[in-house]
């Protein structure tokens, strides 16, 4: 563990917006190497294997490298802090008690892409965290280390902070474009991707405040050290946010690839008293239910893949035996619901109508049409949104269904 602290929550580098005492405990030291060698910086990144932590768990220099290629002009960095989805509180984690972690990051990441803006995208629903970012801000605006980044860049780059929608949409990254450019958080359709079309049409890299955190570390240690810090071929840490009907909840941050039945087990300390584990919402409420078979699942994107499911965020909800696995979907797609923006009429619909069929049938009131219904939906519904959210919903109806049919069953009129 003493390794591991090192990375992201080591406890004497939670200074919050103390832009001095950062410094003084080692960051800085990544910044400082990504300024000797502006050039080597993608490369680096690639080495360590550093992957989204946003839920996509897409190559992070995938992204930055058309942005570095793009033409002298505009170009933007945007931290994606929006985090609004049940079950995932890491990201408040970071901007609240290190924030100039994440800066750093986000400021390498501008070296790296001679981008000219910096964008700190936080959920105005966490003010903490709010507070503590534009504090921070502040304070590297202020420093000499800002100068150097804009003498390294070739020109003024602006660093603020700006509120998001507060809306779990915002966070989709074209959204987010729309939102930083003024505009209500709509999603659209991709291609053009942000590298190459984002905000006011210049190229954008979106990258989650976890991806962002990681940077320091690797750019200050090196790409193999962070690899080795995963397990097989997983590389880096992960943290996961822990939560449901576990002795222990809450954030931990472990080695890539650590085993769902030992983050259960071990670090969260186990059920709760009397409790059996029945099942487990990866990466947040919109991903495929893993199960007791699936407890020696590695959590790592490509393992979690090869269940058919997504690592996503890494927000774990566990549901124990005895807890309705129908009323736990029921209550997600009606989050889902309430947070489809309007401008797809199939997720509008799909999603209050997929929330009134799971309704009926939790409350004891649903019959066989209804479960005809909800399956039907499901099959017609996927890949008629601009975004994932229609998908996200219909995937979490269909694996309930699929892993606990019975509970369905049990619940209609006869």
């Amino acid at each position: 563990m003493d390794k591991l602290n090192q990375v992201l929550l080591r406890a004497d580098f939670r200074v919050g917006a103390d832009l001095d005492a950062w410094l003084a405990r080692e960051g800085g030291a990544g910044l400082a190497r990504a300024l000797e060698n502006p050039e080597a910086i993608i490369a680096e990144i690639a080495e360590a294997d550093l992957r989204g932590m946003g839920g996509a768990g897409f190559a992070t220099h995938r992204k930055w490298t058309p942005v570095a290629a793009a033409p002298f002009g505009d170009k933007y960095i945007i931290c994606n802090g929006n985090e609004d989805e049940p079950g995932t509180f890491k990201d408040r984690f970071l901007l609240e008690h290190t924030p100039h972690q994440v800066i750093e990051g986000a400021l390498i990441a501008a070296l790296a892409t001679r981008a000219n803006h910096v964008v700190l995208y936080v959920n105005p629903h966490q003010q903490l965290a709010l507070a503590a970012t534009r504090q921070a801000v502040q304070q590297w605006q202020a420093h000499t280390l800002f100068a150097a980044i804009e003498q390294t860049v070739g020109g003024t780059v602006s660093l603020g902070v700006v509120p998001s929608s507060g809306l779990y949409i915002g966070g989709e990254e074209t959204a987010v474009i729309a939102s930083v450019q003024g505009g209500f958080p709509f999603p659209r359709r991709k291609p053009p991707f942000p590298a190459e079309e984002g905000v006011h049409g210049a190229p954008t890299v979106v990258n989650n405040a976890e991806t962002l955190a990681h940077v320091p570390g690797i750019l200050r240690h090196g790409a193999q050290w962070y690899r080795d810090l995963g397990v097989g071929d997983a590389a880096g840490t992960k943290l996961y946010s822990l939560s449901g009907d576990v002795l222990h909840p809450g954030l931990y941050e472990l080695p890539m690839g650590t085993s769902l039945e030992s983050l259960v087990f071990e670090h969260g300390g186990g059920m709760l008293q009397g409790k059996q584990f029945k099942a487990v919402f990866t990466g947040g409420p919109s991903n495929t239910l893993l199960t007791k078979r699936d407890l020696d699942v590695p959590l790592d994107f490509d393992s979690v893949r090869q269940r058919h499911s997504r690592l996503g965020t890494g927000a774990m909800i566990v549901v124990s035996e005895g807890s309705s696995i129908v009323r736990k979907v029921a209550e997600y797609v009606s989050f889902f619901a309430q947070g489809s923006c309007g401008q797809c009429p199939p997720c509008k619909g799909g999603t209050f109508q997929l929330m009134q069929l799971l309704n009926r049938i939790d409350t004891g009131r649903g019959v066989r049409a209804d479960m005809d219904a909800l399956e039907n939906l499901c099959r017609i519904l996927p890949g008629s949104g601009r975004c994932g959210l229609i998908d996200g919903a219909v995937t979490v109806v269909e694996s309930s269904v699929n892993q606990f049919r019975d509970e369905y069953e049990a619940l209609l009129m006869t």
